[in-house]
């Protein structure tokens, strides 16, 4: 999908408030039909991966369709990848505070305990479960057991859930989703801001509010989360039995107040020129006009869900 800007703006001043509506809607319909086809392959395929590049609303999208499962009858558990990463080391860590370790790489997860993990919660067996700290690089095991019942379902989220080498799960036993923001957003000059851009802009604002890390921090991130992306994520699309474009129209004119002062105190950089051109353009849209269950709200905070 493609659209302008000012048709983006065309729509804000229209009706705003059915210009949310509207977008949010698109999304949560493509949801809809695939929590249906999950539905009726339940017993088949208890098993849901749901993959995506960073940025692209993961962990929104597996909360949304386990609740319209949950809702349905189908008691469902979402697991974030992300708590199977094994503890880093204090030279890791400071590897990767000089960006010099591959934060994206397949080898960031503990897989023998992953799919020691996803091998007993499909047995029924129960199990400790994981939670990784980014705050201390550090995985412990809580205190919150899951020991899934017959009929069950389990939603597994994150970055390598369709890399196999990773998720060695039987493929005949999983829904496969694939999600990251396609649309292409196009000036009145037809030049173009990258859907990559916008997931830069997404997790800029989630590594502010939920990392404590500034957003040049992220910038800076930028080229080895593209080359993560390239090379571990992007090859294994192609094994998702669904995909999803999570580009919520409205988003960039929410993005305004929160990023575009910020963008501008940088120093000169061509990776930032194109945001600031969209964000300058596009017509604002207040933080409180975004509902408390959108999409966004992963990555601007205040929504109904934690993450």
């Amino acid at each position: 999908m493609q659209i302008k800007i000012s048709e983006l703006n065309n729509l804000t001043n229209l009706s705003l408030p059915e210009f949310i509506k509207s977008g949010d809607k698109e999304y949560y319909d493509n949801i809809m039909k695939i929590a249906a086809d999950v539905r009726d392959n339940s017993k088949e395929r208890p098993i849901i991966l749901i993959s995506g590049p960073s940025g692209s609303g993961k962990t929104t999208t597996a909360k949304i369709l386990e609740g319209i499962l949950d809702n349905w009858g189908y008691s469902t558990h979402t697991l974030p990848m992300d708590d199977y990463f094994s503890s880093l080391t204090p030279e890791q860590r400071e590897l990767a505070d000089e960006h010099k370790l591959d934060l994206e790489s397949p080898e960031r997860v503990d897989t023998e305990f992953l799919n020691a993990q996803l091998d007993a919660i499909s047995k029924g067996i129960p199990v400790r479960l994981p939670k990784f700290d980014f705050s201390t690089n550090q995985r412990h095991l809580t205190d919150e057991v899951l020991e899934r019942k017959e009929n069950e379902l389990v939603i597994l989220e994150g970055i390598h859930a369709l890399n196999p080498s990773v998720v060695t799960f039987d493929d005949s036993h999983t829904t496969r989703i694939y999600i990251s923001v396609r649309t292409r957003l196009f000036f009145d000059d037809d030049s173009l801001l990258h859907p990559e851009k916008i997931r830069l802009m997404r997790r800029m604002l989630r590594d502010k509010i939920y990392r404590g890390r500034k957003i040049d921090h992220t910038l800076r991130m930028f080229d080895s989360v593209q080359r993560g992306e390239n090379n571990f994520i992007m090859p294994f699309k192609h094994r998702a039995t669904h995909d999803i474009d999570t580009f919520i129209k409205y988003e960039v004119g929410v993005y305004k107040h929160l990023l575009l002062d910020e963008l501008k105190q940088l120093p000169p950089d061509e990776k930032i020129e194109d945001m600031i051109a969209a964000l300058t353009e596009v017509e604002p849209i207040s933080l409180d006009r975004v509902p408390k269950e959108s999409l966004i709200r992963e990555f601007i905070g205040d929504g109904q869900f934690a993450y």
